[in-house]
């Protein structure tokens, strides 16, 4: 299998950290959706990235779909469901999350200042900091204790993403708890082995 996208992705380093996780051999091939995009078109006419190139050249996109495929042929990956409705609600939140701070990110990266939405700006940015609050209320101290699952998988993927990106407009002191968290995450082994860095390419876990 080979898992198309770049690892700045948190939606494509969601679907890696997954895999890792659970020892799922694949291949990562970091194609950029803008610096590469004849090459990926090729891999992907549907230009999404994360894209998971399955053994009979089948292409899954969406990382939830991509997740619940390999669920069905890895049971350690299966078991990274959520169990409970505290952790169902913080992949909910996690992934909304996810989409607010990408909205922001493209809005600021691919638009020239006379083509800015402010009105959409604000927007976003509300949803983005009500999301973030909601994480920081809900983290519990004893996350990690035990094998992450989708929903640990998902909030260290998205807080990762932001402070790579956005941590000049959402200030991380201001969640304290969640950035505690994100810290412990990123200490696993999975987790270093994808780091959320434009152009890396997954290590192979031994």
């Amino acid at each position: 299998m080979q898992l198309i996208g770049m690892l700045d992705s948190p939606y494509v380093r969601r679907v890696a950290v997954a895999m890792l996780s659970a020892g799922v051999v694949f291949e990562h091939r970091p194609i950029s959706l803008f610096r590469h995009i004849e090459a990926f078109s090729q891999l992907s006419p549907l230009l999404k990235a994360p894209s998971l190139i399955a053994e009979d050249g089948a292409v899954l996109v969406e990382s939830g779909v991509i997740l619940e495929y390999l669920a069905t042929r890895s049971p350690v990956l299966a078991a990274l469901r959520p169990k409970g409705l505290p952790a169902f609600r913080a992949l909910g939140v996690a992934l909304t999350v996810m989409e607010k701070a990408v909205q922001a990110h493209y809005e600021r990266a691919l638009r020239g200042p006379g083509e800015r939405s402010e009105s959409w700006r604000e927007r976003v940015m509300g949803q983005l900091g009500a999301g973030l609050a909601a994480l920081e209320r809900a983290a519990p101290q004893d996350w990690f204790e035990t094998s992450p699952g989708h929903a640990d998988i998902a909030v260290a993927c998205a807080w990762g993403f932001i402070q790579g990106l956005l941590a000049d407009v959402v200030a991380a002191q201001a969640y304290p708890r969640l950035g505690a968290f994100s810290a412990r995450a990123e200490a696993l082994p999975a987790l270093r082995a994808a780091p959320a860095i434009d152009g890396v390419t997954v290590e192979v876990l031994r």
